[in-house]
């Protein structure tokens, strides 16, 4: 199981694999933390699900400071529960402001830039080139992982960046777990295609359902192109299970908050002019 950390209030679990690249910042958010109230308390970072304003904001501001991230420099999708891939280049614009980004994935090998995965029981998986450094965020629902959204990103990564399977790393975050999500025979039957879908349903109480594993269904994605198994870490947290630690959807009935899970590569502070006696230095 990830272990549950605390930094400057806020509270997170973390993968121990991603955690050995020094290189990484990374954080799967809890709910614990924010200043907000009643269904979204506390620490909710989406302004979608009927929070008030000014506590979504004053949210974000306490992850800024609490991880030492401008604000400015977190990049969160519009999700959109499909299968698109966002890929930013590493300098220079990258979009439109005015555009959402409905997108459900996000690779880069930008520095400095947090890329960010909302969830309420949805899997958050983070893939590594720990040579290349090169980062992937993915949300992966039940649709995402029907579609095969983690492999089509391990196979973007493959073959747009030259990624080796060997090096990549994945870290698999805090879901509703087998335990907890029971499904009806239309969403399992979006799975037909899906190799291994024997191994990750399972019988439900309920003669027309059954319980699916959404974490072990992305990680065989991983596992089937050729990442080694040693590489691949997922987090044991079910977040309908633990509702004093995080939010979940199905757990609360549909109105809850959004956990913030977040990925970005550490790079050198900016450069900044100092002026002494008219004499121009720099400083880091």
């Amino acid at each position: 199981m990830f272990p549950r950390l605390t930094k400057n209030g806020i509270g997170y679990v973390q993968s121990p694999l991603l955690a050995q690249c020094d290189f990484l910042a990374h954080a799967f958010c809890t709910r614990l933390g924010g200043t907000s109230r009643d269904d979204y308390q506390s620490l909710n970072m989406s302004f979608r699900e009927g929070d008030e304003e000014f506590h979504v904001l004053a949210n974000w501001d306490k992850l800024s400071a609490a991880f030492e991230i401008p604000l400015e420099n977190f990049l969160v999708l519009n999700q959109v529960h499909a299968d698109g891939i966002f890929v930013i280049p590493p300098h220079g614009d990258f979009y439109n402001s005015c555009d959402p980004l409905n997108y459900d994935a996000m690779v880069t090998r930008r520095e400095n830039l947090a890329i960010c995965i909302k969830t309420a029981d949805c899997v958050p998986v983070f893939i590594v080139d720990k040579m290349k450094k090169i980062i992937a965020a993915v949300h992966a629902g039940w649709r995402g992982t029907a579609s095969g959204i983690t492999a089509k990103v391990v196979r973007m990564m493959v073959r747009q960046f030259g990624s080796l399977p060997s090096d990549l790393l994945a870290a698999i975050g805090p879901s509703i777990g087998p335990c907890c999500y029971e499904v009806d025979g239309q969403t399992a039957r979006a799975f037909e295609h899906v190799p291994h879908a024997r191994t990750f349903f399972a019988p439900a109480k309920r003669r027309d359902r059954l319980m699916l594993n959404l974490p072990e269904a992305n990680r065989l994605q991983i596992l089937d192109l050729g990442v080694p198994q040693d590489n691949i870490e997922t987090s044991g947290w079910c977040t309908t299970c633990h509702p004093d630690v995080f939010f979940s959807h199905r757990g609360s009935g549909g109105i809850t908050g959004r956990q913030i899970n977040f990925l970005m590569i550490q790079g050198a502070p900016p450069c900044r002019a100092l002026f002494v006696n008219d004499a121009v230095g720099s400083v880091h």
